[in-house]
Protein backbone atom coordinates (compact mmCIF):
# COMPACT_ATOMS: atom_id res chain seq x y z
CA UNK A 1 0.00 0.00 0.00
CA UNK A 2 1.44 3.05 -0.95
CA UNK A 3 1.21 6.37 0.71
CA UNK A 4 -0.09 9.63 -1.15
CA UNK A 5 1.71 12.38 -1.47
CA UNK A 6 0.66 15.99 0.62
CA UNK A 7 -1.69 18.30 -1.63
CA UNK A 8 -2.37 21.64 -1.32
CA UNK A 9 -5.71 22.69 -0.36
CA UNK A 10 -7.25 19.02 0.12
CA UNK A 11 -9.52 17.68 2.81
CA UNK A 12 -7.78 15.34 5.15
CA UNK A 13 -9.44 13.21 7.53
CA UNK A 14 -8.41 12.19 11.14
CA UNK A 15 -6.01 9.14 10.59
CA UNK A 16 -4.72 10.31 6.68
CA UNK A 17 -1.02 9.16 5.85
CA UNK A 18 1.19 11.78 3.63
CA UNK A 19 4.28 11.80 2.57
CA UNK A 20 5.63 15.30 1.87
CA UNK A 21 5.41 15.92 -1.84
CA UNK A 22 8.51 18.41 -2.25
CA UNK A 23 10.06 17.83 0.92
CA UNK A 24 10.61 14.50 1.28
CA UNK A 25 11.80 13.63 5.14
CA UNK A 26 14.20 10.69 5.59
CA UNK A 27 12.37 7.93 7.27
CA UNK A 28 8.79 9.98 8.25
CA UNK A 29 5.63 9.72 6.71
CA UNK A 30 2.86 12.40 8.70
CA UNK A 31 -0.50 11.02 9.85
CA UNK A 32 -3.24 13.93 10.08
CA UNK A 33 -4.29 14.34 14.01
CA UNK A 34 -6.43 17.43 13.19
CA UNK A 35 -8.95 17.04 10.29
CA UNK A 36 -9.39 19.59 7.98
CA UNK A 37 -7.92 21.31 4.92
CA UNK A 38 -4.33 21.88 3.93
CA UNK A 39 -2.93 24.78 3.18
CA UNK A 40 -1.92 26.14 -0.73
CA UNK A 41 1.85 25.91 -0.10
CA UNK A 42 3.11 22.67 1.54
CA UNK A 43 4.85 23.18 4.93
CA UNK A 44 7.62 22.67 6.61
CA UNK A 45 7.97 19.05 7.83
CA UNK A 46 9.52 18.10 11.30
CA UNK A 47 12.19 15.92 11.01
CA UNK A 48 11.66 14.02 14.31
CA UNK A 49 9.30 11.26 15.06
CA UNK A 50 6.21 12.19 17.12
CA UNK A 51 6.50 16.10 16.09
CA UNK A 52 3.89 17.91 14.54
CA UNK A 53 3.13 20.79 12.47
CA UNK A 54 0.03 22.85 11.54
CA UNK A 55 -1.35 22.88 8.05
CA UNK A 56 -3.83 25.83 7.39
CA UNK A 57 -6.26 23.72 9.80
CA UNK A 58 -4.94 20.58 9.42
CA UNK A 59 -3.17 18.85 12.33
CA UNK A 60 0.26 16.12 11.00
CA UNK A 61 2.45 14.38 13.65
CA UNK A 62 5.63 12.62 12.14
CA UNK A 63 5.56 9.16 11.96
CA UNK A 64 7.51 6.37 10.92
CA UNK A 65 7.88 5.05 7.24
CA UNK A 66 8.45 1.73 7.80
CA UNK A 67 4.59 1.91 8.19
CA UNK A 68 4.67 2.03 4.21
CA UNK A 69 7.27 -0.67 3.83
CA UNK A 70 5.55 -3.01 6.31
CA UNK A 71 2.09 -2.72 4.50
CA UNK A 72 3.21 -3.99 1.49
CA UNK A 73 2.47 -8.14 0.71
CA UNK A 74 6.53 -8.96 0.55
CA UNK A 75 8.00 -6.22 3.07
CA UNK A 76 11.81 -6.34 3.35
CA UNK A 77 12.85 -7.94 6.30
CA UNK A 78 12.43 -7.22 10.07
CA UNK A 79 16.27 -6.33 11.88
CA UNK A 80 15.83 -6.79 15.35
CA UNK A 81 18.86 -4.60 17.26
CA UNK A 82 20.19 -5.28 20.93
CA UNK A 83 21.99 -2.46 22.67
CA UNK A 84 23.26 -2.52 26.39
CA UNK A 85 24.21 0.85 27.74
CA UNK A 86 25.36 0.84 31.13
CA UNK A 87 25.88 3.51 34.08
CA UNK A 88 29.44 3.79 35.28
CA UNK A 89 27.39 4.50 38.77
CA UNK A 90 26.19 0.86 38.79
CA UNK A 91 28.90 -1.04 36.35
CA UNK A 92 31.80 1.37 36.32
CA UNK A 93 31.53 2.19 32.99
CA UNK A 94 29.43 4.17 30.35
CA UNK A 95 30.04 1.55 27.93
CA UNK A 96 27.20 0.57 25.21
CA UNK A 97 27.29 -3.15 23.40
CA UNK A 98 25.43 -3.57 20.29
CA UNK A 99 24.52 -7.20 18.74
CA UNK A 100 22.02 -8.15 16.58
CA UNK A 101 21.16 -12.48 16.36
CA UNK A 102 21.21 -12.30 12.46
CA UNK A 103 17.86 -14.62 12.30
CA UNK A 104 16.17 -12.68 9.79
CA UNK A 105 17.14 -11.88 6.26
CA UNK A 106 20.40 -14.68 6.62
CA UNK A 107 22.47 -11.50 7.80
CA UNK A 108 25.32 -13.92 8.92
CA UNK A 109 27.81 -10.83 9.85
CA UNK A 110 28.05 -7.84 11.99
CA UNK A 111 25.65 -5.05 10.47
CA UNK A 112 26.12 -1.47 10.27
CA UNK A 113 23.35 0.45 11.20
CA UNK A 114 22.97 4.58 11.56
CA UNK A 115 26.75 4.80 11.77
CA UNK A 116 26.79 2.41 15.03
CA UNK A 117 28.31 -1.36 14.31
CA UNK A 118 25.98 -4.50 15.66
CA UNK A 119 28.08 -7.79 16.18
CA UNK A 120 25.99 -11.15 15.43
CA UNK A 121 25.51 -12.85 18.62
CA UNK A 122 22.93 -15.78 18.72
CA UNK A 123 20.23 -14.47 20.78
CA UNK A 124 16.58 -15.76 22.29
CA UNK A 125 14.20 -12.83 22.86
CA UNK A 126 10.69 -13.59 24.26
CA UNK A 127 8.25 -12.07 25.94
CA UNK A 128 7.90 -9.03 24.68
CA UNK A 129 3.90 -8.67 24.03
CA UNK A 130 1.71 -6.83 25.67
CA UNK A 131 -1.61 -7.48 26.71
CA UNK A 132 -4.51 -5.58 28.40
CA UNK A 133 -4.70 -8.36 31.23
CA UNK A 134 -2.90 -5.33 34.02
CA UNK A 135 0.61 -7.39 33.42
CA UNK A 136 3.43 -5.60 32.12
CA UNK A 137 5.46 -7.89 30.39
CA UNK A 138 8.95 -9.59 31.90
CA UNK A 139 10.99 -9.91 28.63
CA UNK A 140 14.07 -12.47 28.39
CA UNK A 141 17.19 -12.29 26.63
CA UNK A 142 19.37 -15.28 26.55
CA UNK A 143 22.84 -14.53 24.86
CA UNK A 144 25.01 -17.16 23.73
CA UNK A 145 28.33 -17.41 25.84
CA UNK A 146 29.99 -20.45 24.18
CA UNK A 147 33.18 -18.46 24.18
CA UNK A 148 32.22 -16.50 27.49
CA UNK A 149 31.73 -13.33 26.00
CA UNK A 150 28.78 -12.14 28.63
CA UNK A 151 30.67 -13.92 31.21
CA UNK A 152 33.98 -11.92 30.83
CA UNK A 153 31.56 -8.98 31.16
CA UNK A 154 29.67 -9.99 34.12
CA UNK A 155 33.44 -10.50 35.64
CA UNK A 156 34.73 -6.57 34.92
CA UNK A 157 31.20 -5.25 36.11
CA UNK A 158 31.15 -7.58 39.85
CA UNK A 159 34.87 -6.20 39.77
CA UNK A 160 33.47 -2.68 39.62
CA UNK A 161 29.76 -4.10 42.26
CA UNK A 162 30.30 -6.77 43.38
CA UNK A 163 27.48 -9.50 42.50
CA UNK A 164 25.82 -6.57 40.17
CA UNK A 165 25.73 -8.61 37.05
CA UNK A 166 24.55 -6.03 35.08
CA UNK A 167 21.35 -5.47 37.09
CA UNK A 168 20.19 -1.88 36.32
CA UNK A 169 21.66 -1.64 32.73
CA UNK A 170 19.62 -0.31 29.87
CA UNK A 171 18.62 -2.26 27.63
CA UNK A 172 16.91 -1.29 23.99
CA UNK A 173 15.51 -3.38 21.65
CA UNK A 174 14.93 -1.41 18.03
CA UNK A 175 13.83 -2.64 14.97
CA UNK A 176 14.15 -1.41 11.42
CA UNK A 177 14.28 -3.35 8.05
CA UNK A 178 16.98 -4.82 5.96
CA UNK A 179 16.36 -2.25 3.54
CA UNK A 180 17.66 0.44 5.47
CA UNK A 181 20.79 -0.79 7.14
CA UNK A 182 23.83 1.07 6.30
CA UNK A 183 25.54 0.15 3.11
CA UNK A 184 22.15 -0.57 1.23
CA UNK A 185 20.80 1.89 -1.64
CA UNK A 186 17.65 2.94 0.58
CA UNK A 187 19.83 3.07 3.73
CA UNK A 188 17.50 5.36 6.58
CA UNK A 189 18.46 6.04 10.35
CA UNK A 190 15.12 7.42 10.66
CA UNK A 191 13.08 4.40 9.38
CA UNK A 192 12.52 2.46 12.82
CA UNK A 193 9.57 1.34 14.93
CA UNK A 194 9.22 3.31 18.11
CA UNK A 195 12.38 1.81 20.40
CA UNK A 196 11.88 0.12 23.72
CA UNK A 197 13.61 0.67 26.44
CA UNK A 198 14.02 -1.91 29.27
CA UNK A 199 15.98 -2.49 32.37
CA UNK A 200 17.98 -5.54 33.22
CA UNK A 201 15.94 -6.68 36.70
CA UNK A 202 17.69 -9.62 37.08
CA UNK A 203 20.65 -12.65 35.73
CA UNK A 204 17.56 -15.37 36.00
CA UNK A 205 20.82 -18.09 34.18
CA UNK A 206 24.18 -18.59 33.73
CA UNK A 207 26.12 -21.14 32.03
CA UNK A 208 28.90 -22.07 29.43
CA UNK A 209 26.56 -22.26 26.60
CA UNK A 210 24.12 -18.96 27.68
CA UNK A 211 23.23 -16.38 30.20
CA UNK A 212 19.68 -15.37 30.53
CA UNK A 213 18.74 -12.07 31.66
CA UNK A 214 14.94 -11.13 33.06
CA UNK A 215 13.92 -7.30 31.56
CA UNK A 216 11.78 -5.21 33.10
CA UNK A 217 9.93 -2.02 31.77
CA UNK A 218 11.06 1.35 33.78
CA UNK A 219 7.84 1.55 35.73
CA UNK A 220 7.94 -1.73 36.95
CA UNK A 221 10.80 -1.72 39.61
CA UNK A 222 10.91 -1.69 43.52
CA UNK A 223 9.45 1.48 44.42
CA UNK A 224 8.91 3.29 41.59
CA UNK A 225 5.48 4.88 41.32
CA UNK A 226 4.03 6.91 38.64
CA UNK A 227 3.76 10.44 39.95
CA UNK A 228 0.07 11.66 41.37
CA UNK A 229 -1.84 8.87 39.63
CA UNK A 230 -2.13 4.75 40.11
CA UNK A 231 -1.86 2.28 37.59
CA UNK A 232 -5.01 1.24 36.97
CA UNK A 233 -6.37 -1.00 33.92
CA UNK A 234 -9.62 -0.64 31.87
CA UNK A 235 -11.87 1.62 34.78
CA UNK A 236 -11.04 5.17 33.62
CA UNK A 237 -10.03 7.80 36.03
CA UNK A 238 -11.57 11.36 34.38
CA UNK A 239 -14.86 12.55 35.96
CA UNK A 240 -17.45 12.73 33.40
CA UNK A 241 -17.52 15.83 31.15
CA UNK A 242 -14.82 17.17 32.89
CA UNK A 243 -11.87 18.61 31.07
CA UNK A 244 -9.99 15.62 30.98
CA UNK A 245 -12.70 13.62 29.29
CA UNK A 246 -13.76 16.52 27.30
CA UNK A 247 -16.97 15.27 26.44
CA UNK A 248 -19.76 17.70 25.63
CA UNK A 249 -22.42 15.26 23.35
CA UNK A 250 -25.73 15.04 23.65
CA UNK A 251 -25.61 11.11 22.82
CA UNK A 252 -26.84 9.90 26.33
CA UNK A 253 -26.28 6.14 28.30
CA UNK A 254 -26.38 4.76 31.24
CA UNK A 255 -23.87 2.88 33.25
CA UNK A 256 -24.19 -0.08 31.73
CA UNK A 257 -24.12 1.87 27.80
CA UNK A 258 -27.67 1.85 27.47
CA UNK A 259 -29.17 4.62 25.40
CA UNK A 260 -30.91 7.20 27.31
CA UNK A 261 -32.89 10.44 26.27
CA UNK A 262 -32.28 13.07 28.66
CA UNK A 263 -29.26 14.38 29.90
CA UNK A 264 -30.03 14.09 34.08
CA UNK A 265 -29.55 10.21 32.81
CA UNK A 266 -26.61 10.24 31.36
CA UNK A 267 -23.50 8.22 33.49
CA UNK A 268 -20.29 6.98 31.98
CA UNK A 269 -19.86 3.58 32.61
CA UNK A 270 -15.65 4.12 33.16
CA UNK A 271 -15.16 1.44 30.28
CA UNK A 272 -13.58 1.96 26.57
CA UNK A 273 -16.95 0.58 25.23
CA UNK A 274 -18.45 4.14 27.21
CA UNK A 275 -15.94 5.82 25.21
CA UNK A 276 -16.20 4.49 21.92
CA UNK A 277 -19.94 5.10 22.34
CA UNK A 278 -19.94 8.60 22.75
CA UNK A 279 -16.85 9.37 20.43
CA UNK A 280 -16.86 6.97 17.82
CA UNK A 281 -15.76 3.89 17.48
CA UNK A 282 -12.55 4.90 15.65
CA UNK A 283 -11.64 8.76 16.73
CA UNK A 284 -8.75 8.93 19.58
CA UNK A 285 -9.90 8.44 22.77
CA UNK A 286 -9.43 10.64 25.86
CA UNK A 287 -9.56 6.94 27.83
CA UNK A 288 -7.90 8.18 31.33
CA UNK A 289 -6.60 4.32 32.31
CA UNK A 290 -3.84 2.12 31.43
CA UNK A 291 -5.05 -1.11 29.44
CA UNK A 292 -1.39 -1.46 28.79
CA UNK A 293 1.61 0.11 29.68
CA UNK A 294 5.52 0.99 29.12
CA UNK A 295 8.59 2.79 28.05
CA UNK A 296 9.34 3.43 24.50
CA UNK A 297 11.60 6.65 22.66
Amino acid sequence: MAVSSWAASTSYSLGDIRRGATDQVTGLFFKCTTAGTSASSEPDWPTDIGSTVTDNNVVWAAISSVFEELSKLSPSAIIELFEVHLSNDLHGSNDIYRFHNGCNADVTSNITWDGNAYSRLPIIADGFEYSSAGTLPRPTLTIANLDNTITALLVVVNTSNHGNDLVGAEVRRIRTLKKYLDGESTADPNAQRPVEIWTIDRKSSENRDAVQFELASAIDQPGVKIPRRQLIGNICQWAYRSSECSYTGSNYFDVNDNPETSLINDRCGKRISSCKLRFGENNPLPFGSFPSAGRSS
